[in-house]
């Protein structure tokens, strides 16, 4: 439960900041920013709180080569999905949909590493340890 409430949580925050329907911080403070100035810098301070977290967590626990190969598997699968047709890459919608899922993914595995990593291996971090 722990991996899928991680996984859930980047990807309410990518989808939060921006997807292609009109419900997204980027499309709202183009619009706003002028009448609600400091809403629109409060919300944008709290996504780069969120960001900050994720990145700093993924980065810590599989670093940027451990970032590029998670999105290589990926692509790879996408592009395996669509040699097959079972994916259309047609639709520009569902393709920032794609995106989305892919980075979330990668950023649940980075923030959840540690949980992953005591699963396969049965090796607690040092950071797990409890006082």
């Amino acid at each position: 439960m722990g991996l899928l409430l991680r996984w859930l949580i980047a990807f309410l925050l990518l989808a939060a900041t921006y997807n292609p329907t009109d419900y997204n911080f980027v499309v709202w403070a183009r619009a706003n920013y002028v009448e609600e100035l400091p809403l629109t810098v409060l919300l944008g301070l709290l996504l780069l709180i969120g960001y900050v977290i994720y990145l700093r967590a993924t980065l810590r626990s599989i670093g940027a080569f451990g970032m590029t190969v998670v999105l290589a598997v990926l692509a790879a699968v996408a592009w395996v999905l669509h040699d097959y047709n079972m994916l259309s890459l047609e639709n520009g919608a569902a393709n920032i949909w794609l995106a989305i899922l892919a980075l979330s993914i990668v950023l649940g595995i980075g923030l959840g590493w540690s949980i992953v990593r005591r699963m396969l291996t049965g090796q607690v971090d040092v950071d797990d340890v409890e006082a």
